[in-house]
């Protein structure tokens, strides 16, 4: 079967793998409207793909991903500015749940899923390999939960799904502060599961990991799915209703205005808690 073509994201299909590239569709690698909207729908076409046994999700060039493209997320920004009204809290509210389900769909595809991560992967990549099984990286990637330094709780899975990944203080150093983190201290605190000397290596590996699952029973491998999942995607799914409320009524502040004004004056912050 031919995998559809989408404008962000690029698919093959290799010996029953199937390897998800994510593509730019601005002037860096960062996630925008055209990203969520297919994810789901690629996530779709893979479940029921017979050919398809094991997934590997890669960027397309020296980085993972920058994380939300903030010019094409500017509409959905707008809707949180101070003093927003009620109805475009609501707006928000519907804007994130969807974003979320980009996510989701990764989690809930019951074939194994595989994070290949080079360079940069930064907010809403974090989100993305906290939603795949297992996470392979370069010596030379980075990671950063850094919605947090945009006066933003992070609204689209880590704060969910890391908890079983990386355990709870590692999470709340990692959240709280919103520092970067190299390779090496991401494979000590679990966030990933090994890590290559370049890219080349690592798509290797993970190509590789991805056929010694494919080879098992696909009946098997779904059943394993299922299970790990049971009890975890429902608190997710109830974790991701409650940071949408929690968003759509506190992220419209004048700390996330100042974040954005120090962003582009390329200055530090000065937040006030308001």
């Amino acid at each position: 079967m031919q995998p559809p073509a989408y404008s962000a994201l690029q698919i093959s299909v290799t010996e029953h793998v199937a390897t998800v590239t994510l593509l730019d569709t601005g002037s860096n690698p960062a996630m925008g409207i055209a990203h969520f909207e297919q994810l789901p729908l690629a996530f779709s076409w893979l479940e029921e793909c017979d050919d398809v046994r094991a997934v590997v999700v890669r960027g397309s060039g020296r980085d993972f991903s920058f994380g939300l493209d903030l010019i094409d997320m500017q509409p959905l920004l707008d809707l949180a500015r101070p003093g927003a009204s009620a109805g475009e809290r609501q707006v928000f509210l519907r804007s994130i749940a969807e974003l979320q389900t980009a996510f989701s769909s990764v989690a809930s595809i019951n074939k194994p899923v595989i994070a290949a991560v080079d360079g940069w992967c930064i907010g809403a990549g974090v989100d993305l390999i906290s939603s795949v099984d297992v996470r392979l990286a370069t010596q030379s990637a980075k990671f950063s939960v850094r919605e947090t330094r945009m006066a933003m709780v992070a609204d689209l899975g880590s704060l969910q799904r890391l908890v079983g990944i990386i355990g709870d203080g590692h999470l709340r150093e990692l959240v709280l502060t919103g520092r970067d983190i190299a390779a090496d201290e991401a494979r000590q605190i679990g966030l990933i599961n090994r890590t290559f000397t370049d890219s080349e290596a690592l798509y290797a590996a993970g190509a590789e990991l991805a056929l010694q699952m494919a080879s098992n029973s696909p009946l098997v491998l779904a059943g394993i799915k299922e299970v790990l999942g049971a009890e975890r995607e429902r608190r997710v799914q109830a974790g991701l209703r409650f940071v949408a409320a929690w968003n759509a009524a506190f992220m419209p502040s004048e700390d996330l205005l100042e974040a954005r004004n120090a962003f582009l004056e390329r200055r530090p912050a000065n937040f006030t808690g308001r």
